[in-house]
């Protein structure tokens, strides 16, 4: 498959530029390197986001992820693999991404399982992660940004 056209964010220079600067900001906390990306993969599983999710998967094993627990994302609920704070992260993620399938679908629950295990500059991060992740996965969709490509 062939993109349709480059990545807006790589077009405009000022975007490239501001979505740096995001992501600087996302690793200045004392989140877990290792939890953002896992947010960054589930975030990118469920948009379909295929040029995301190989990225993403590259980066993980590039900082020392496992390829278990790479393959076991998709399934964490069942997944004896992932500590509670990793767990709460992913939930969150889940709520936020799916966020027009429900009225309130990040719940009072979820919501306070994440803050029971991040303060509120990790769970700004998180947010912050999540967020950038649906702004990628919906222009390399949109794009046809096809997977192979990694950062």
């Amino acid at each position: 498959m062939k993109a349709r056209m480059n990545n807006p964010a790589l077009v405009l220079p000022d975007a490239q530029k501001a979505i740096h600067a995001l992501n600087k900001v996302i690793n200045s906390t004392e989140t877990p390197e290792s939890t953002l990306e896992l947010v960054h993969l589930r975030t990118s599983q469920i948009n379909g986001c295929a040029a995301c999710v190989f990225g993403g998967v590259h980066k993980a094993r590039k900082n020392g992820e496992t390829d278990d627990r790479l393959h076991s994302v998709a399934v964490w609920r069942e997944s004896p693999l992932f500590n509670e704070s990793e767990r709460a992260a992913l939930a969150l993620a889940e709520a936020v991404t799916r966020i027009a399938d429900r009225p309130e679908s990040v719940t009072d629950e979820v919501w306070e399982h994440a803050a029971k295990h991040f303060d509120e500059a990790q769970l700004s991060a998180i947010l912050l992660m999540i967020g950038m992740t649906n702004l990628f996965n919906r222009l390399n969709v949109s794009t046809r940004l096809p997977a192979g490509q990694t950062w």
